[in-house]
């Protein structure tokens, strides 16, 4: 079977990701509260457009409109019985676009969260998640994307659900978390205990990294601070949301500029990525820029806490603490009396802008 990702990375140092999915649909008609994965059924037009976009914008890689795709999530919209057949709409969409760009394009697989807690939070078993991932990571496969795409996780448990499904296809898989709670995940997973979670699970992941979050800054710091655990050969991604969302005209809208994307580009390189794309808010006009900055890329030192502030913004308290006294979080003596404050990040409602739910909750 072949391996376009692999492939890719070894001729390139750097290769470009696509950007949003919800937000772009947003201003193609979808409705606050619809599906986007229901657009690869009823609208396949407007997906095979926006991705014609993202590769004409210089996109090595593409997603499929399939965050969302799990039965979990798709029940949402009594949609839960049509699993095979959107995920398998969704990847023959994306890779007709790839097939036909010209050059090579890798076809990623998106799978996001099922949107349920596993025990003993909630009331998802491991057993129940692998078999909802395993239902939607063969039906991409069937497809035919070149690689499984496992994104904005928050919990331990559900990537070893969804990397135990994804890998029993016999594809590649990678798999990038969200740092959107002070520094760290949802679930209070920092980007050091990623590397070192990646490192060992039985099947290792040829690349991993960041999505989604609070916008680039916080992003960069997620990757520097990843980048300090992971392996010499880790591949490290980093898809940032394109700034901030804020409510202008009663639509959601996100302040990151294309300069401030291309200067994303070049600082979040130097803290560690190979892959770098965009999430919410990133349209294929940033993308472009992105490319620009890309192409013309010489590497430069690894940015320090403060030249990634001035550059793209402030950061949380949290991430500022992970580079100060180390990547898995640990904090020094002199700070164990100040232990339990922890200044909240952003409210995990705000990332559901990219899955078609905002506003609300994933």
């Amino acid at each position: 079977m072949s391996n376009r990702l692999s492939k890719l990375l070894s001729q390139h140092p750097l290769l470009l990701a696509d950007g949003a999915t919800g937000t772009n649909f947003f201003a193609a008609g979808l409705q606050t509260g619809d599906a986007p994965e229901m657009w690869n059924v009823e609208q396949p037009e407007k997906v095979r457009e926006l991705q014609h976009a993202f590769v004409d914008a210089g996109s090595d890689i593409i997603l499929t409109n399939t965050f969302g795709g799990t039965r979990n999530r798709l029940k949402l919209h009594q949609a839960q019985d049509r699993v095979r057949e959107i995920n398998m709409a969704a990847a023959e969409i994306t890779c007709s676009v790839a097939r036909n760009a010209g050059r090579e394009v890798v076809v990623a697989g998106s799978m996001g969260p099922t949107g349920d807690l596993f025990v003993p939070l909630g009331e998802l078993t491991m057993e129940q998640g692998i078999a909802a991932f395993t239902e939607q990571a063969e039906a991409l496969a069937e497809g035919g994307v070149d690689v499984l795409w496992i994104e904005t996780i928050s919990a331990v448990e559900e990537v070893q659900a969804a990397v135990t499904a994804a890998a029993a296809t016999g594809l590649p898989v990678v798999c990038t978390f969200s740092f959107d709670t002070n520094g760290r995940t949802m679930m209070g997973v920092t980007p050091g205990q990623v590397a070192t979670l990646m490192q060992n699970l039985a099947s290792l992941p040829i690349a991993y990294g960041g999505n989604c979050g609070v916008g680039a800054a916080e992003l960069v710091a997620a990757i520097s601070n990843m980048a300090e655990t992971a392996q010499p050969d880790d591949v490290l991604i980093a898809k940032s949301n394109c700034g901030i969302p804020e409510y202008v005209d009663g639509a959601i809208r996100y302040n990151g500029t294309p300069e401030l994307m291309a200067d994303y580009v070049q600082i979040v390189a130097d803290a560690g990525a190979r892959i770098i794309g965009g999430c919410c808010g990133t349209s294929p006009e940033h993308l472009r820029a992105m490319r620009n900055a890309m192409d013309n890329y010489e590497k430069g030192e690894k940015p320090s806490l403060d030249n990634i502030i001035a550059r793209l913004g402030q950061i949380s308290t949290g991430a500022e603490e992970q580079h100060r006294s180390g990547p898995l979080g640990e904090k020094p003596a002199a700070q164990t009396a100040d232990k339990g404050r922890r200044r909240r990040g952003r409210d995990p409602k705000r990332k559901a802008a990219d899955d078609g739910s905002f506003p609300g909750g994933e």
